[in-house]
This record gives structure tokens, C-alpha cells and sequence, in this order.
């Protein structure tokens, strides 16, 4: 067995519930692990670590990034929390006695002990899951989950472990300098944050284990070709095995249960999964009355676009002349005066753009609604068919809705 693993997970405050869940998770299973929260975002003050079902929590000014607050600034919420993993791997293992470390998304829960997979280091320095390990057998599976592998990585990076070896150092070091300048969600240009990245892991580097047991990173996207089984009361299992970690990927969106619906509606484990988690994910008062992510607005308070960041990323002079684009001085000369008075004039193309990605964004977000509506109108009618009490209860519910808030209500419901 081997020990000193240091676990870490990557989020903003925002994403506090769920970093909790996932830590106490770790801590039941394997309380002998030291676990930290890489914060890609400001320390709140009312944080206190004792209080907190992880050991530390490692700030942006521990990684040792160059120019922290102008590469802060050319990324999104998403490509930061992902952009720094690396950094953060860098960082344990320059911690005396850091021999393994694991990164979990703050939307997995552990279920099981990882001994089997720690095991996997006796053989290699890397260890990475597929998003599928079995092939798809139906048309519309290949496309939701084999095609969307393809767009997006083969490798799911909700997990990689890392060992502090000379392979694993080597690795850590190439991702650090592809994320300093390539972490993106643009996937037109072929960029999916820091997943794409490690499709070429295999090619470049010796000691790259890729874990297949089908007990680890268990989604939505290959539920299709594994039999998760069992219950609170009895354990649950993955094909006949003790279920090792679920990803609740897509979940604030209602993705994860609308796959889930659509590929295992009978399956009664992973709803009970599903509402397990729902009823785990304690709403903390103090997180939502928080302003907000700490890095999505400029000083004086006015929101960071996407064209702001864009231009500042791609315009080396600029980074250069403001390396803290977030300062403002009115009037004065600043990254946030020098938009306003040149960017529509040297980057008008963009201006264009950022209207046709709204207009698009609208456009998708009401064909998104519109379908998941008659996805919901789907699930009430098969679930009536199983149990007309259920259809009873249904029509009880939206005859007081119509009555109290008319159709408009219960078309907000849906």
C-alpha cells in the first residue's frame, strides 16, 4: 500500500456544496489521505479550514504562475478551475513527502476504497479513465457518447492521478505549459480546456496506466455498458464490483438526469444515486449571497465579457502594457479604458461575432427549453403508465398550479 496521497479537487466558492460532499467522501473511505481545495477564486473571509471537510486549501498565489493576474484574467471561470490542475499537481509534489497525488472533480463522490487503483502505480506514473471502455451498440449512444468523446477528449480528466516520479514530473511540467497559454473552451479551434491535452499523454510519455475497471469515473455517458446495481442498504456494485466513484457530471443543468433518464430510466440504483446526491448538496447561505466569482468583474465593479478577455489573450502588447487588466483608473490609462476607446476600432470583427453568439445563444436556449419540456412531458406520462396513483398526484399538482398561477405557471414548471 502505498502511502502520503495527497488528493486535491479544483473549484470556485460557488462550487463549495459539492467540494464538500466529495470530501467527506474521500475522508470515509480513505481518512488516511490528506485532501485540499485549489480555490480558483478569492478566500472568503468567513472560511474557517477547521470547519471544513478538507485539510487546506491552496491559493492562486501558492502556484508559482507567471504573472498571476494577467493570466488570470485572459480565462473563464470553467478554463481556470481546470487551467491550474497541473500547477496545483506541480505544487504537492514539491511538498516534502507528496508521493502520489489524485485530482477528483468537485461533482464525483468515492463510494468504495481506491486500493485497486492506487495499485496501478506499482505499474505506471500516470493513470487516466476513458470516457467509454466499452463500445456503444446503438446509433444514438455512438453519437451522445462515443462522437462527444471525439469533440472533447478520450480521456475523462474529472480524475488523473499522478505519481512523483521521474515520469510523472515529466508530464506535470508539459501540461503546465500547454495550460499557461492553451487552456480554452474553444472547441472550433479544437480546444477543449485541459482534456483534449491529454489525449496525447500516451504518445509522449512512458508509465501512462489507462484504468479500465469499469468501478471507476461511472457517468451517464457509459451507463449504457455497465450494470450499476444495489442500494444504500446492500452497497452498490458495478458489474459484480464494489462501485468505486460516480461522476455527477452536467448536474445543476439537469443534463446528467436527462441522460440518465434517457439511456438507464429503469434503473433504480442510479436514482436513488441521483436523488441521494440532490439531497446532499446542502445549500450554504453564506455561498449564495456571496457577489459572486471574485474574477468576473473588472475593479470598479462592471462585468468582464468574453470579448474582454479574448483580446487581452490574444494581444501580447496589451499584456505587456497592463499587466493587471483588472486595475481601473478613470480616465486614465488602463486595459478597461483602452477597450472602450480602441477595441470596436481594431477588433470589430469580434464585436460582430460576440452579437452572433448571443443571437445564437438565445436561439439554442430555447430549442434546449423547449425539449427539455417535452422530455419532462415524457417522463410524467411513461412514470403514470407504471403507476396511475403517480398520474393522480400529477393532475392534483397542476390544477392547483393553473388555479394559483394560470398556464403561464405550469409552463414554468415544465
Amino acid at each position: 500500500m502505498i502511502e502520503k496521497v495527497h488528493v486535491f479537487t479544483s473549484a470556485a466558492t460557488n462550487y463549495l456544496p459539492k467540494v464538500r460532499v466529495l470530501c467527506n467522501s474521500i475522508k470515509q473511505n480513505h481518512p488516511e489521505f490528506t485532501i485540499h481545495l485549489a480555490l480558483a477564486d478569492e478566500v472568503p473571509a468567513w472560511m474557517v479550514i477547521e470547519d471544513e471537510s478538507f485539510d487546506s486549501i491552496i491559493r492562486l498565489e501558492e502556484l508559482g504562475i507567471p504573472d498571476l493576474r494577467s493570466w488570470i484574467f485572459r480565462h473563464s471561470l470553467v478554463e481556470l478551475c481546470t487551467a491550474i490542475k497541473p500547477f496545483v499537481l506541480r505544487y504537492l509534489f514539491e511538498k516534502a513527502g507528496c508521493q502520489i497525488a489524485l485530482y477528483f472533480d468537485p461533482d464525483i463522490v468515492v463510494f468504495s476504497r481506491l486500493d485497486d487503483l492506487l495499485d496501478e502505480f506499482s505499474h505506471g506514473s500516470i493513470l487516466l479513465t476513458p470516457h467509454q471502455t466499452r463500445p456503444e451498440q446503438t446509433l444514438e449512444a455512438i453519437m451522445d457518447n462515443e462522437v462527444c468523446s471525439l469533440r472533447h477528449g478520450i480521456f475523462n480528466l474529472g480524475f488523473i492521478g499522478v505519481k512523483n516520479d521521474q515520469n510523472g514530473r515529466a508530464f506535470v511540467e508539459w501540461w503546465c505549459q500547454r495550460l499557461y497559454y492553451f487552456c480554452l473552451a474553444e472547441r472550433e479551434r479544437g480546444f477543449f480546456v485541459d482534456q483534449k491535452w491529454v489525449d496525447l499523454a500516451p504518445a509522449l510519455f512512458e508509465g501512462v496506466r489507462i484504468i479500465r475497471s469499469s468501478r471507476f469515473n461511472v457517468a451517464t455517458w457509459n451507463i449504457t455498458t455497465r450494470n450499476l446495481a444495489g442500494s444504500w442498504q446492500q452497497g452498490f456494485t458495478v458489474d459484480g464490483q464494489p462501485l468505486g466513484f460516480y461522476h455527477f457530471t452536467g448536474f445543476d443543468s439537469e443534463d446528467h438526469e436527462i441522460m440518465a433518464n434517457k439511456y438507464a430510466s429503469d434503473n433504480l440504483a442510479l436514482k436513488s444515486l441521483i436523488q441521494w446526491y440532490k439531497n446532499n448538496i446542502v445549500t450554504d447561505e453564506r455561498v449564495t449571497k456571496m457577489p459572486g466569482w471574485a474574477f468576473a468583474s473588472f475593479d470598479n465593479g462592471e462585468t468582464i465579457t468574453r470579448a474582454h478577455r479574448l483580446i487581452y489573450r490574444m494581444r501580447r502588447d496589451l499584456q505587456n502594457a497592463y499587466p493587471n487588466p483588472f486595475h481601473v483608473i478613470p480616465d486614465g490609462n488602463c486595459y478597461y479604458n483602452w477597450f472602450r476607446w480602441r477595441a470596436a476600432i481594431e477588433h470589430p470583427e469580434l464585436f460582430e461575432e460576440e452579437k452572433d453568439i448571443v443571437t445564437d445563444r438565445k436561439l439554442k436556449m430555447t430549442h434546449y427549453s423547449r425539449k427539455k419540456a417535452w422530455r419532462r412531458i415524457y417522463q410524467y406520462i411513461t412514470s403514470t403508465i407504471r403507476d396511475y396513483r403517480y398520474g393522480i398526484k400529477l393532475c392534483r399538482k397542476a390544477i392547483a398550479i393553473l388555479r394559483t398561477e394560470g398556464l403561464a405557471g405550469l409552463k414554468k414548471v415544465l
